[in-house]
């Protein structure tokens, strides 16, 4: 496993996150595909075994759940000095006032909320979610920052926006003193590439850190284009993803198969190889729910793509309208 710097900050990530949305009981969220405790501690030790030290979830996840089945595992299977665990906030948690979004109310109460699930007196990377049109961005900033200078954030994120709504955010930080994001968790992979316009140009040039999620596209890219998993047929976010141009994005897939089968490796393989040599690129992050999701992305590392075999992933891809925010 190799290991690098997120964006310009100081913290160390590994080249591969571990996207922990999987883990969760099913019976507490949406996510009728996700993995029980017991079926999810195996992935768990399975990626630290293969040197992944980063671990992404959320509070949304299975409603708590994913930050409780994380949490217990690296406590059993890890030092909490070398690992680096980021969770989000801002999906409804609760019924009523401050129960989800950005306000002030919300984040201290949810930040340790997550502590408390996750077993951790800290988090390593703090992200929100998506962006609050509620809430002024002065106030969430602001928030943000008290949550780092009281020790239970070492560093801040976002995750999929406009990239004038992500500059409007450093732009209030700066203003106000307050700790600035050093992460953009956004979806990135060949068959969404509408990153390229303006975000990943702005994080490139800010030094902030990319860590792209649905590297995969749900899994779109490492199977036949026609066929179904029991997560591509539940996955109610997921259904609506990659609706747009699904003639182009079916040559894409086309793509990904033909390089793959000259290479001898799984389609995963050269799809993940294909993000990680963006430029901008810092660490996808990866879901799995079988042993071989995970060899894949441990093995996408070394898979070093030819320019041209760069240029014929990338040549199929059909623009469309921005999605997943």
């Amino acid at each position: 496993m190799e290991y690098t710097r997120l964006g310009a900050s100081g913290l160390e990530v590994s080249a591969v996150t571990l996207g922990c949305m999987s883990f969760g009981a099913p019976t507490r969220g949406a996510h009728e595909w996700s993995l029980g405790e017991e079926e999810s501690r195996p992935f768990i030790r399975q990626a630290l075994e293969a040197g992944i030290t980063t671990f992404d979830t959320a509070n949304v996840y299975s409603a708590g759940s994913s930050e409780e089945i994380l949490g217990r595992a690296l406590a059993d299977f890890a030092s909490r000095d070398e690992i680096v665990i980021a969770t989000k906030v801002h999906g409804r948690m609760r019924p009523g006032p401050n129960g989800a979004g950005l306000s002030r109310g919300a984040i201290l109460t949810e930040i340790d909320n997550s502590l408390r699930r996750l077993g951790t007196d800290y988090v390593d990377l703090y992200q929100i979610h998506r962006w609050d049109q509620a809430t002024p961005i002065e106030e969430t900033m602001e928030a943000l920052h008290d949550v780092v200078k009281a020790g239970k954030a070492r560093y801040i994120g976002a995750s999929s926006m406009f990239a004038w709504q992500f500059a409007q955010a450093q732009h209030a930080a700066d203003l106000g003193g307050w700790t600035r994001f050093v992460s953009m968790q956004d979806q990135y992979n060949l068959i969404y590439r509408e990153e390229e316009r303006e975000m990943l140009p702005y994080c490139l040039d800010q030094g902030i850190g990319v860590l792209p999620w649905s590297p995969l596209a749900r899994g779109r890219l490492t199977r036949d284009w026609d066929s179904r998993t029991a997560r591509s047929e539940t996955d109610r976010f997921g259904l609506t993803l990659y609706r747009q141009q699904e003639e182009g994005d079916r040559r894409v897939a086309d793509a990904v198969k033909a390089v793959a089968d000259e290479r001898g490796v799984p389609r995963a393989q050269v799809a993940l190889a294909w993000v990680r040599q963006q430029a901008a690129v810092t660490s996808p992050i990866v879901g799995a729910t079988k042993p071989q999701h995970l060899q894949d992305a441990v093995a996408s590392v070394d898979l070093n793509l030819t320019v041209d075999e760069l240029d014929r992933l990338a040549a199929p891809y059909v623009v469309r309208a921005p999605e997943g925010f």
